[in-house]
């Protein structure tokens, strides 16, 4: 999945004061990710060509969109979950289903 580099130079981030708070919205976000497809998808699914760049994406927009709203209040409007998001975990929901399915046939 992604990785802390990743998302600072996806944020425009340069230094390091917020790393361990960056680091912590990854783990969330890579979490949220993998529960959202499948909580018992096997991590060689996570690493096929198909679906590595999606979950990096997922991972990256999820976890900035943590850092970009860390207030509780705010005065713009505020989607709860980025579309985007959503159409990529549909994705990777077909590719899981599909993974499953060449896993029985291949017994």
């Amino acid at each position: 999945m992604a990785n802390l580099a990743d998302l600072k130079l996806s944020l425009r981030l340069d230094g390091d004061t917020d790393d361990a708070l960056l680091k912590g919205y990854l783990a969330t976000a890579e979490s949220y990710i993998k529960n959202a497809v499948a909580e018992d998808a096997p991590d060689d699914f996570w690493t096929r060509v198909d679906v590595n760049d999606l979950a990096n994406t997922a991972t990256l927009a999820l976890a900035a969109t943590y850092y970009n709203n860390r207030q509780v209040v705010t005065t713009t409007t505020v989607n709860p979950i980025d579309l985007t998001l959503s159409a990529i975990i549909g994705t990777l929901r077909g590719k899981y289903s599909r993974y499953q399915e060449e896993a029985s046939a291949d017994g």
